[in-house]
């Protein structure tokens, strides 16, 4: 088994910003040679996560006002009174996602569903430049 790493940048608006990096990771796995195997991906922080959906408005949408339903921004944190911040709710909407995700890869081809991409949302109250940690391990 071989394993390769690579760095995805992604630069954010926060606040619930949903970006595909879906393009990038099929880059960076012809990038790294190997044919097939498991791509697995993090994103350091606390107020943001990974996962996969129908990367259209309305699915991106209705995850989005999901998570306001289960974690209102104007909801009284603790997290606020112990940092004297304003973003509880993300740290809160991330750990709900969680920070990484596993792709299999067969023949140098990502195995995601026809209309399945992997997504980041950033759920800071502000912009971000953020960097997604990709290992391939494979042959």
């Amino acid at each position: 088994m071989t394993v390769r790493s690579a760095r995805i940048p992604v630069a954010s608006r926060g606040d619930g910003d949903t970006l595909d990096l879906t393009g990038d990771l099929a880059r960076e796995l012809a990038a790294c040679g190997l044919a097939d195997g498991v791509a697995v991906l993090f994103i350091g922080g606390s107020t943001a996560g990974l996962t996969t959906i129908e990367f259209e408005p309305g699915a991106v949408g209705d995850l989005g006002r999901l998570f306001e339903e289960i974690a209102p921004r104007d909801r009284d944190y603790r997290h606020h009174q112990a940092w004297g911040d304003d973003n509880g709710h993300s740290h809160v909407r991330a750990a709900l996602l969680g920070p990484s995700l596993s792709v299999p890869f067969t023949k140098g081809r990502l195995g995601l569903g026809t209309w399945q991409q992997v997504i980041l949302v950033d759920f800071d109250t502000r912009p971000r430049r953020r960097e997604v940690q990709v290992q391939f391990l494979g042959e």
